[in-house]
Order: C-alpha cells, then structure tokens, then sequence
C-alpha cells in the first residue's frame, strides 16, 4: 500500500498524480489521507465535500485501488507516521511547497518532520511548472 499526504491544493494533486504512477508499476492499493491540526473550515489545505468527490472520482478512473481518510484536530505529521507504521505501508507521497528558512523556523515544517522520522521510503514531489 501506498499512503498519500493529499492537501486540497496543487502539491496534494501532484502528490495523488505520483502515488497513482507508483501504485500501477508495484501493483498495489492507496491510502490517501487528508488530515488538519485545526478547524476544518479555516484549513484551506482541507477537502471540502466536492472536492472529495473529484478526489474519489479521479482515484476510480485510475483503477487503483483506494481507501480516503480525512481526520480533523490531529497532528498531521503523526497520522501520517502512524499510516507508514502499518505491515502493508510500503510508501509515503507527500506533495513539497517552497519555503523560506525563516517560514521553515517560525512554523516548522511537516514535510520535513515526515523525511527526517519516516523510517520508511519517502517520495516528495512538487507540481510541474
């Protein structure tokens, strides 16, 4: 199984593009996970209900298998590690924003807590352009 770190922008759509490249070549499943430390409403990064639909019905035209998770008022970094600590978990995707030292300093990072602590393979990927 492959777990995805999908935010409702254009890193978690490059996220779901790769994982779906990377589930058809190792014949495997998606666990795609949505997830915010705050309130849902305010979390712009968060999946509304139609943009979960699109997620799901794109996921379907895939073929690949898939299970979608979305979790509220969660630290999302440790639901994402506690997915990669199951037996099947073979993969972490994670879609990457440019940011500055000092943005990396005052707001800490998830993505970098996520290749620092994952113990398994992490693929980071940005969208094209």
């Amino acid at each position: 199984m492959i777990v995805v770190g999908y935010s409702a922008d254009m890193f978690g759509q490059a996220a779901i593009e790769h994982a779906i490249a990377e589930a058809k070549l190792r014949n495997t499943s998606l666990l795609v996970i949505n997830a915010t430390s705050g309130e849902s409403y305010v979390d712009t990064r968060f999946a509304r209900s139609g943009e979960v639909h699109d997620v799901e019905e794109h996921l379907a035209e895939s073929g690949v298998a898939f299970e979608l998770e979305q979790k509220v008022g969660v630290d999302v970094a440790e639901v994402l590690l506690d997915a990669m600590d199951r037996p099947d978990a073979e993969l972490l995707v994670i879609g990457v924003r440019h940011r500055s030292p000092v943005g990396k300093l005052l707001l800490g990072s998830v993505s970098q807590r996520l290749l620092l602590e994952c113990a398994k393979p992490v693929l980071a990927v940005k969208p094209r352009g």
